[in-house]
């Protein structure tokens, strides 16, 4: 069995061991060919396992990069791109630049703020309010999750206000129910269907 303590240390630790391992095996092939072929498998891993840098300008450029650099410069491959040099870099590899969030309240998540995000910009309706109804229960749930108390309903009201950016204003009357105090365990599988998909218009269930 390897233990941490045992083992080399991670040049790029964002990419995992693995990752670290199929670059020394790559060094290992002697046929340029191959290793080249096996050396293109890698950034293909390497990019899956962070899909939300591909927007980032020289995506496919940054990823060679960092494989260079796990190989301490040393696999010999033929790179699209020029190779960086250990001077260029001052022996200090790039790290992975992540995107902002500035989530106010990061307990909620990320995909909640995003959920928000897209509701506040429908019109005015009952699909509207329909998904309203289902982001409250979600924030009182996590909330809840995260702080281990009941929260009253005018702090998830002060919530999705600010976190809407007062896009939307969630009344009791209005929507003609009252808020749910304790989400009801038997209705944790509908939650599951509360799915976000980033290229379609609105947030489906």
């Amino acid at each position: 069995m390897e233990y941490n303590t045992s083992l080399n240390r991670l040049v790029i630790p964002e990419y995992g061991r693995n990752i670290q391992k199929m670059i020394e095996y790559a060094m290992t092939i002697e046929d340029k060919e191959k290793r080249n072929k096996m050396a293109k498998a890698i950034i293909s891993v390497m990019g899956q396992l962070n899909p939300h840098l591909r927007d980032v300008n020289d995506f496919k450029h940054k990823l060679w990069d960092h494989l260079i650099i796990m190989s301490d410069f040393k696999i010999d491959v033929d790179s699209p791109y020029p190779l960086p040099s250990k001077e260029q870099l001052s022996n200090k590899p790039q790290r992975l630049v992540y995107p902002e969030n500035n989530i106010k309240y990061k307990h909620y998540g990320k995909i909640i703020q995003q959920i928000i995000n897209k509701v506040a910009e429908m019109p005015e309706g009952r699909d509207k309010d329909v998904l309203i109804k289902s982001i409250v229960y979600q924030l009182k749930r996590s909330y809840q999750q995260w702080n281990k108390d009941n929260p009253s309903d005018d702090v998830i009201i002060q919530h999705l206000t600010e976190m809407s950016k007062g896009g939307i204003k969630y009344n009791p009357e209005l929507h003609n129910k009252p808020m749910p105090n304790n989400p009801n365990p038997n209705n944790q599988q509908k939650s599951k269907n509360f799915t976000y998909n980033p290229k379609s218009k609105y947030p489906k269930f």
